[in-house]
């Protein structure tokens, strides 16, 4: 679960429990990375928000599943196994071509991603999220006008900046408090894009 109390499901009230009945996917499981925020509720009403916005929203341009990939990269070079078998199971699901998904797990379990399964623009794409993740002040107004020119507009530079800097908090709060996928569903999500106010899990 996670090295600090957290409170179940079956002894949540209030706010939390209210929290818990947006979050939770199949017989009321609650993945334990929105658990390990129940002892402050407005905590976890934030983080999820932000991943639902960043993340699962229809107002994104660029493929979930693409999105997703960023997020097991960027799990990947934090260290935060959690977050990688998460979201390689979504990544997965939502891709659709197990061959292929297992092609960029290789390459990016062995931080090779010229040889990923991807296009010019989204290697581009992950290699600015690396640095985001490893040498975020490095960056300069180049490497937004080089996403630029592989051609990415600036929304969608602004997703794949969201969905990097998203995980490498969602990986932070995983590695300090402790989380495991005990207990877990890998690889569901709130896939009701059209409605940013559902999070279920599905």
């Amino acid at each position: 679960m996670s090295w600090i109390t957290t409170i179940p499901y079956d002894e949540a009230t209030g706010k939390l429990k209210r929290l818990y009945d947006r979050v939770k996917g199949p017989e009321n499981n609650v993945d334990n990375i929105m658990m390990a925020h129940s002892l402050r509720p407005h905590s976890m009403e934030g983080h999820m928000a932000i991943y639902k916005y960043v993340l699962h929203h229809s107002g994104n341009a660029l493929p979930k599943w693409f999105l997703e990939c960023l997020g097991v990269w960027v799990s990947s070079l934090n260290d935060c196994a959690y977050c990688v078998e998460h979201h390689f199971a979504g990544m997965k699901r939502l891709l659709q071509d197990d061959a292929r998904a297992e092609a960029l797990r290789l390459a990016i379990d062995a931080g090779a991603i010229e040889a990923a399964p991807l296009d010019r623009a989204q290697k581009a794409a992950m290699a600015y999220a690396k640095t985001l993740t490893k040498a975020p002040a490095t960056l300069t107004e180049a490497d937004i006008q080089g996403l630029r020119e592989v051609g990415f507009d600036d929304g969608e530079i602004l997703e794949i900046n969201q969905v990097s800097a998203y995980f490498s908090y969602a990986n932070r709060t995983v590695l300090g408090l402790g989380c495991s996928t005990d207990g877990d569903v890998l690889g569901l999500s709130p896939n009701n894009s059209d409605n940013p106010d559902d999070w279920n899990h599905s």
